[in-house]
């Protein structure tokens, strides 16, 4: 397809190799200055050779020789690294981050040789990596790059609790499983129910049957083939499966370019959708911490939001966010414009729980039953949506998990 061949033109990288192992050769004359068995590499996207223009996060793992496996490792990678001011991340193994031209990621792992010896989940990335470069061509490979622009270009991309999209790991898989992006799009339409992919056959069409059930949440399951007891799309959401679904269809049914876009929020765009109605827009600054824990701090306020907008019998629209992965967020919210009525109804008990009635009696002077169940009437205290969003900047709840909300004028 011409189209694919435009796209992949516009997002395969160029000229990065070379700043890369400018970085690797930097580190691996600290890793003789310090005498230790530590072996340098690139691995992730860029080991496999699925790397995306535009993207900035470069893995960098130092393994460790097995005659390290009672030391910290993380400890001895920062005396290597100390020259360069790392900065620390905390994590199932602590890393570093360097940013030099791109963000180097640099994770200590031990240079293991099977799954069996792994002490942490990092530890069998580099497996990853060989399993990929094993299982796929440069056709492939350059699929594999289409797939994650497209899950991007839709909002689908990064396995991140706050986002609950397909991971490039996932990808990877998928990918290679299918046969391609396109075989790739042309199954998921035909998803339906809890949908596996066990590539190599590992549980004889039995993974439901055989893996943790605790592993079996996500409408996806994927069979990792190096560490087959792990769904290597435990962290997909419904919602996210069923957005890529919806997307595949529609690019199949109607390709562009488009749908491998990224898109940001345009303010004026959502004023021209909101027409007629009420859009509410708060900016959001971030709280300082790990991306992950922060994103999910945000994606909690804005659902909270959301959903006192539900409660209050607000009609809601339509809804989203951006995050910069620093400081700044948006929330917007388009809202019906009404005005609601006084009082609301406020159920009570079913007739059948006398002692929780009787209650609910004394608690309220004015009451009746409908359908076997006692209600009442409150004051409204908001009648329009503005009145609530002003609360909304003063909610405790929302102040705990964010540095700061004020409305957008």
């Amino acid at each position: 397809m011409k189209l694919l061949k435009n796209v992949l033109g516009k997002i395969k990288p160029n000229g990065v190799d070379r700043e890369i192992n400018r970085f690797l050769d930097k580190l691996e004359k600290l890793v003789k200055k310090s005498s230790l068995d530590v072996k340098v590499f690139a691995c992730g996207s860029i080991a496999k050779g699925t790397f995306l223009r535009g993207d900035h996060d470069v893995d960098i793992f130092m393994k460790f020789n097995m005659k390290y496996v009672d030391e910290d490792i993380s400890v001895l990678l920062m005396d290597i690294l100390e020259p360069l001011k790392p900065e620390l991340v905390h994590g199932s193994r602590d890393y570093f981050k360097i940013v030099d031209k791109f963000c180097f990621e640099i994770v200590p792992v031990l240079d293991i040789k099977d799954v069996g010896d792994a002490k942490n989940v990092t530890d069998m990335s580099p497996m990853h990596v060989d399993w990929v470069i094993k299982n796929s061509d440069v056709g492939l490979r350059d699929d594999i790059r289409l797939a994650k622009q497209f899950c991007k270009g839709i909002g689908v991309y990064g396995a991140e609790s706050y986002i609950k999209g397909f991971s490039g790991h996932v990808l990877d898989i998928l990918v290679i499983h299918y046969g391609g992006f396109l075989n790739f799009l042309k199954s998921a339409v035909g998803w339906s129910g809890k949908v596996i992919v066990d590539h190599h056959n590992i549980y004889g069409g039995n993974a439901l049957k055989e893996m943790n059930k605790s592993k079996l949440i996500s409408p996806l399951i994927v069979v990792d083939p190096i560490m087959p007891e792990r769904n290597a799309a435990a962290a997909l959401g419904k919602d996210k499966f069923k957005l890529f679904i919806d997307n595949a269809k529609s690019f199949l049914d109607n390709p562009s370019a488009d749908f491998f876009k990224i898109k940001k929020i345009d303010v004026d765009e959502l004023r021209k959708m909101s027409a007629g109605n009420v859009l509410v827009l708060f900016d959001v600054t971030a709280l300082d911490g790990k991306e992950d824990v922060v994103g999910a701090k945000l994606l909690k306020v804005f659902e909270h939001i959301g959903v006192a907008f539900r409660k209050h019998e607000f009609t809601l629209i339509g809804d989203g966010w951006e995050w910069d992965k620093s400081k700044k967020a948006l929330f917007w919210y388009i809202l019906k414009k009404e005005v609601l009525s006084d009082e609301y109804e406020w159920s009570g008990p079913p007739l059948s729980e006398e002692s929780r009635v009787e209650n609910f009696k004394k608690k309220y002077a004015n009451t009746y039953v409908r359908e076997g169940k006692i209600y009442t009437k409150l004051k409204r205290k908001f009648k329009r949506p503005t009145e609530l969003v002003k609360k909304i900047v003063e909610c405790e709840y929302i102040n705990e998990k964010v540095g700061g909300i004020k409305i957008k004028k």
